[in-house]
């Protein structure tokens, strides 16, 4: 009998353990991991939610950072991590989706490894030269590559800019050559010294280097001029069409993520970012805000897929 009460009451004590520990949450510090170095434009908005988040909770919020491998190393860490709302993945969605396609073997499947909470932002990437250069636009810039051949190049460091140079290359009939970097700061003296012809990158880490008069942004990669920068424009207005690359970024857990600590994060993020200093600081960095439901940002990320396959295929890259 008294076997009989024990085991009855260890059933009830573990049936009650998740409750308790969705009520605790956050027991300890939050991570918010990024998939790209510190100091890079990735993690300078990782470091404004972190602030922010902390400011709002009063609870303990931390940027991980994971860079390398394409961001591969974020997205496995990130989908492998206990599911208890500690580990907070804010992530490019076209990032996620577009490894399934330029991987023969991608490391997480993110429609079923993550569970979506919403999105945050979205950009074009910028196609950037040293500000000595002698294009003062693409067109002018058009020229110049065809010009140099063989001997033009590009600064690479994320998958989206080399989608971006691979479909600008193709569409325009240019011969340039990729030279891929680690992180794309490491890329900054060679475009300053001239070895590097051309970078696509994000504006996070272009518009300090843009305003300080280092760097010359000539166009934006999306089919319409962002909101934010609405004097840069497009890739198509530059006379080459087609191209439509955006950044967007969502916050994901690791799936099984109990209900209500997903939602009370949701709740957190959703203060953030209707607070108008988030806007503004988003604005100053090139990047539009982007508010969604779970449900929508999971619809995004499933149409992305599907948009980056066509990417892929466009800009004729095999899968490695």
């Amino acid at each position: 009998m008294k076997r009989i009460v024990l085991a009855a009451a260890l059933g009830l004590l573990a049936l009650a353990s998740p409750a308790s520990a969705q009520q605790e949450f956050p027991s300890r510090e939050i991570r918010l991991v990024c998939g790209f170095a510190a100091g890079s434009g990735a993690d300078m908005i990782h470091r404004y939610f972190a602030k922010e988040l902390q400011a709002l909770t009063g609870k303990a919020f931390v940027v991980e950072n994971k860079p390398g491998v394409s961001g591969n190393l974020a997205h496995s860490y990130a989908a492998k991590a206990r599911p208890d709302g500690h580990t907070v993945y804010l992530v490019g969605g076209n990032t996620l989706a577009a490894s399934l396609h330029l991987f023969k073997q991608p490391p997480v499947d993110p429609v079923k490894e993550f569970e979506p909470i919403g999105t945050l932002l979205r950009q074009g990437w910028l196609v950037v030269v040293d500000a000595k250069s002698p294009a003062k636009s693409l067109p002018e810039l058009t020229e110049l590559l065809k010009k140099k051949g063989a001997g033009a190049s590009y600064a690479t460091a994320t998958v989206n800019g080399t989608v971006v140079a691979e479909m600008y290359k193709q569409t325009a009939g240019l011969d340039m050559v990729q030279v891929q970097y680690r992180t794309i700061g490491d890329s900054l003296n060679d475009l300053l010294s001239g070895r590097i012809d051309v970078m696509m990158a994000d504006s996070g880490w272009a518009l300090g280097h843009i305003r300080s008069g280092r760097l010359r942004a000539l166009a934006v990669s999306t089919t319409q001029r962002q909101k934010s920068m609405p004097d840069l424009p497009t890739m198509a207005e530059g006379g080459v069409p087609g191209i439509d690359v955006t950044s967007w970024w969502m916050v994901q857990l690791p799936a099984g993520t109990p209900q209500p600590i997903a939602d009370k994060l949701r709740g957190w993020f959703d203060a953030v970012l209707r607070a108008p200093e988030t806007e503004q600081f988003l604005t100053s960095i090139g990047t539009d805000l982007l508010i969604s439901t779970p449900a929508e940002s999971r619809d995004l990320l499933r149409k992305d897929i599907e948009n980056w396959r066509q990417f892929v295929a466009r800009a004729k890259i095999d899968p490695t």
